[in-house]
């Protein structure tokens, strides 16, 4: 059962042109079938993955749809006749005229669209002529102030540079609050000014416009926000820029001096704190403000709210926690036992930030740099549903914050190219249903005959809006298999199925775009042909399905026990696709597509997404949104991180992630996404403390040490969040980063059998090799 280490490295480029894995590359004909495949039929897909894997630059003109209600986009499987200029729908078989200006084509002149490499393909889309410019990007500061003098001036140096990586045309606007929430007027150079709302009290949406002066019944002498038809761009921006959002939001080119200045005069919460208290944080009314600014703003464009959390609301909407200390914030155990008395109605509240935030087409990022918890398990919702990017760090000093926070404003190779207002459409053959989504998207509620009756996730819809995503951002799509009679029946068997995915969204540079990635995959009849369902089997990719599916399961259901619902649906595949005599666990195989599938659910039921203990809430819904919204290679890595030993006797190699590998002479480099930890073994520890690679006949032990180090900038460098870095020493305290993922082979039980110089972990989990032998005696059984 045991596969091979080097069997897990990933190619080039895993997830292929389309940037679509699914979990099986075959599908059965038959809901009974698809049900004894125990893996969901599901697709993981990264709508607008960088655009140097497209095949061809993106197209000048709108794409040509099927006929309602298909409204599919032609695609490289549709049958064309050449000389009736028809071409034939391969979703639901549709005969389609094209229109005139597509005259010229014919077989050696073929539209880009039509190309067999072109199964994805994107649109340039051009607004009506004379319509206004589309706004710059907006980026929303909130800054927490209720933290030390030492953590803000971390927070005003990140901003600083963040402020200085921004496009000059880029909307900056700014928030404080602690005890009550300051909006800083920027486009008031003279003097400083500022709008003062109080923290304990809920202010809706209305009432904060009205402050502001941004209402239609305004206060006299500010302006409404009003635009009038045939308003031409001023200076080359959007009109709405002109008249009252220059007051709070103003281009990084007039207000750097500005936001300069409010930066150096930025203090830690003045507010007192009682002894046995928490400061008083209002996080609730803050985003509020900021929510209702955007939306009478700029409503329906590409804006972000980018919140610096130091530590736990404790005042006003969205309380986690009381300011009594004696009160400590919600655990897990809590949350079981429904004894978090302030956790329902903050979900509730940012359950309707959510909301608002979806109806603007806004994003909400948080980045929580505190020792204690913040909050993030209320805010998931609005986060999620916005696809806003989440960072967990335990200080603004951290180089987690520091390098993430500059990732999300840089240029070039490392830009995380965010995105804006996105849609996205799944539409597929007849015979194939859409069950839901699970990732950064809210549904649209587009109901209609391709919606499955069952629903996971984001469901009952075959349309999602995105308001936040980048070239990372995957979303995972369920499918049911619903044949009707007539394909049932000889001669109406279509060999193939197809399905459509259409991303619209605002791209980095401002203009709208439509991506159509179009794929195909064989129908097969699961119960007479079973060799072609397991060649089709992806496990990278149903150990990600697995891991999002039971993830949402154990928040949705009460008293949901993962690792049994693991187990058993392990055995069933095994029992089901396993080669073996009946009753002999001896003779148990797995196909190669199978090989690696145990040992990714073997460490799933010992993951930070199964096993909450020791975890607060906070961090595990951190997990959680992470692992929804990454692709599968990264998300394979959270799941089952990979090992590599660097040694002097031979080159830097992949190892079983298992407590064996450890040697004294050795190094070891983990990725287990969130962390990257290099560990050093006693001996070779003992030389480096002794410097020996400062000496010049030890340079190979200076490259040796050198070159994990290396390996680990590369992984920091590809990543969003950037991981912590771990360097630590054998049997020293954080070599506790390492042992927590290792497979126990060898543990205080075994100690008598471990090699000089490895290591044990004082565990009572079973080991891998255990785990396999109750594996193989029950499948056989079945």
């Amino acid at each position: 059962m045991a596969a091979d280490p080097s069997a897990a490295a990933a190619p080039a480029d895993p997830d292929g042109p389309d940037a679509v894995r699914f979990t099986w590359n075959a599908w059965p004909r038959s809901k009974v079938e698809a049900s004894r495949c125990v893996v969901p039929l599901a697709a993981a897909i990264s709508p607008v993955r960088s655009p140097e894997s497209l095949a061809s630059p993106p197209l000048p003109y709108p794409p040509l749809r099927c006929k309602p209600p298909c409204s599919a986009l032609l695609n490289p499987f549709a049958r064309v006749d050449f000389t009736a200029k028809i071409w034939i729908c391969p979703l639901c078989f549709s005969r389609n005229h094209f229109p005139p200006h597509y005259a010229g084509i014919s077989e050696n002149n073929v539209p880009a669209e039509l190309f067999t490499q072109c199964s994805t393909v994107e649109y340039l889309v051009a607004g009506p002529p004379g319509s206004p410019a589309p706004l710059p990007p907006v980026f929303l500061f909130v800054i927490d102030t209720c933290v030390i003098e030492e953590e803000l001036e971390y927070v005003k140096l990140s901003m600083r540079k963040a402020v200085a990586l921004l496009p000059e045309h880029a909307l900056v606007g700014l928030v404080t609050f602690g005890t009550q929430v300051h909006l800083h007027e920027l486009g008031f150079c003279e003097l400083s000014k500022i709008y003062v709302f109080r923290g304990s009290k809920e202010i809706s949406k209305e009432q904060i416009l009205d402050q502001l002066g941004l209402s239609g019944g305004g206060r006299p002498g500010f302006p409404k926000m009003t635009q009038q038809p045939g308003v031409q761009q001023v200076n080359g921006m959007h009109p709405l820029v002109t008249t009252g959002v220059n007051r709070f939001l103003l281009p990084v080119s007039e207000c750097e001096c500005t936001l300069s200045t409010l930066l150096d005069e930025l203090q830690p919460d003045q507010w007192p704190v009682e002894a046995g208290n928490r400061a008083i944080r209002c996080t609730g009314v803050a985003l509020n403000v900021a929510a209702g600014l955007l939306g009478a703003c700029v409503p329906g464009t590409g804006a972000r709210i980018i919140a610096l959390l130091g530590g736990p609301c404790t005042e006003g909407p969205g309380v986690i926690v009381s300011k009594d200390l004696s009160e400590p914030v919600r655990s897990h155990k809590d949350l079981d036992k429904d004894a978090a008395p302030h956790f329902q109605k903050a979900v509730k509240f940012y359950d309707g930030l959510a909301k608002q935030l979806v109806s603007q087409g806004h994003v909400l990022d948080v980045f929580a740099s505190a020792l204690d918890q913040v909050g993030l398990a209320e805010m998931k919702l609005a986060i999620e549903r916005t696809g806003g990017l989440v960072v967990l760090s335990e200080s603004f000093g951290h180089s987690v914050f520091k390098d993430s926070f500059k990732r999300i404003f840089e240029g070039g190779e490392h830009s995380l190219g965010l995105s804006f207002n996105g849609t996205f459409e799944i539409n597929c053959s007849k015979d194939i249903k859409v069950q839901g989504v699970i990732g950064p998207c809210t549904s649209l509620e587009k109901k209609g005959a391709l919606c499955a009756d069952t629903i996971v996730g984001q469901g009952n819809t075959t349309a999602w809006k995105m308001c936040g995503l980048d070239r990372n951002t995957s979303l995972t799509v369920f499918f049911d298999v619903s044949p009707s009679e007539r394909s049932g029946q000889p001669g109406h068997q279509n060999p193939d199925l197809y399905i459509q995915f259409v991303t619209s969204y605002q791209h980095p540079e401002g203009q709208m775009r439509i991506r159509a990635t179009t794929v195909s995959r064989k129908w097969v009849d699961g119960s007479t042909n079973t060799e072609e369902l397991v060649e089709g089997f992806d496990q990278e990719t149903a150990a990600v399905v697995l891991a999002r599916y039971i993830s949402l399961k154990m928040e949705i259901e009460e008293e949901f026990d993962a690792t049994r619902w693991l187990d058993r649906s392990l055995i069933r595949l095994c029992s089901r696709f396993g080669d073996y005599r009946k009753d002999d666990p001896s003779s148990f195989s797995l196909h190669s597509n199978f090989s690696l599938f145990p040992q990714f659910m073997f460490n799933l039921r010992r993951s930070q997404f199964v096993q909450v203990f020791n975890n607060s809430p906070d961090e595990t819904a951190y997990f959680r949104m992470l692992l929804n919204r990454e692709s599968v290679t990264n998300s394979v890595a959270m799941i089952q991180p990979s090992l590599i030993s660097f040694s002097f006797d031979s080159p830097p190699s992949p190892v079983f992630l298992d407590v064996a590998s450890i040697a004294v002479d050795r190094i070891l480099l983990l990725d287990a996404y969130f962390s990257v930890v290099i560990f050093h073994g006693m001996t070779i520890a003992q030389w480096r403390n002794m410097c020996y690679q400062n000496q010049p006949e030890h340079q190979q032990f200076a490259q040796l040490l050198q070159a994990p180090q290396e390996e680990a900038q590369v992984i920091i460098n590809g990543r969003f969040p950037v991981p912590r870095l771990v360097v630590c020493d054998q049997h020293g305290s954080q070599a506790r980063f390492l042992l927590a993922k290792l497979n126990p082979s060898a543990t205080y039980n075994s100690a008598h059998d471990v090699p000089p110089g490895s290591d044990i972990i004082f565990t009572d989990d079973v080991s891998f090799q255990v785990f396999c032998e109750h594996l193989q005696r029950l499948a056989v059984q079945s």
